[in-house]
């Protein structure tokens, strides 16, 4: 009797161990094919949406892809759960590349908004050419540009200060040109006017923005 009763808890331990591990596998399972159905429904998101919420998307995303991944020591079929898992992540990637490079070219560069501001949108490329300014437009040129940077100079950084110096420049490049293809006399005393109203403006901004970086190097430093 003795021997019996030790043979059928030996059974009754191996069933509840076959069960126990039964279960394990069924939420296993359960919780690689959730991940997949969670990737999937990224894709079904608004561009708008997904690009407004993407850093909640993001941490919601790593947390899954851990429980997915330590799901797999109970499964079964590993290698096949890994090859779900593994098309998910592929399929994410290429979602996010996609809402970063639409996030991108919705957000122009720092160098593109400056350029933008002072000269219109889109009118000054990598090239840096002023082609596009002649006789007729110049003196209008020059007084947008001094007006846009009165207008925000006390919040140009280093960086931008030394962009608006290279623009100016190839500006002023093309002023010798136009000059010579008969620009008016009046309008290049008014544009020789505006540059000596920036050149102080602009010295005192690259002054104080020199200053300013010192200052905040001297800070970190202590």
């Amino acid at each position: 009797m003795k021997k019996v009763n030790l043979i059928l808890g030996a059974a009754a331990i191996a069933l509840a161990f076959t069960s126990c591990k039964n279960e394990n596998e069924e939420r296993a399972e359960k919780t690689v094919d959730t991940y997949v159905v969670y990737v999937d429904s990224i894709g079904n998101i608004a561009a708008a949406d997904a690009k407004a919420n993407w850093a909640e998307i993001e941490a919601s995303y790593q947390q899954r892809t851990m429980e997915a991944e330590a799901a797999l020591a109970d499964m079964k079929d590993k290698e096949a759960a890994q090859k779900k898992l593994d098309e998910s992540k592929a399929k994410y990637e290429e979602l996010k590349a996609k809402v970063q490079a639409e996030a991108a070219a919705a957000t122009p560069d720092r160098k593109t908004e400056i350029r933008n501001a002072l000269f219109g949108e889109g009118v000054v490329g990598e090239d840096m050419s002023f082609a596009w300014v002649n006789k007729d437009n110049i003196l209008k040129v020059y007084n947008d540009f001094y007006n846009e940077f009165d207008k925000n100079q006390n919040s140009y950084s280093r960086e931008d200060l030394d962009e608006i110096k290279l623009l100016y420049e190839a500006l002023d490049a093309r002023k010798n040109t136009v000059e010579k293809e008969g620009l008016d006399a009046k309008d290049n005393r008014k544009i020789a006017e505006l540059k000596i109203k920036f050149a102080p403006k602009f010295k005192w901004e690259r002054i104080t923005s020199k200053g300013e970086e010192n200052a905040q190097a001297k800070d970190k430093a202590e």
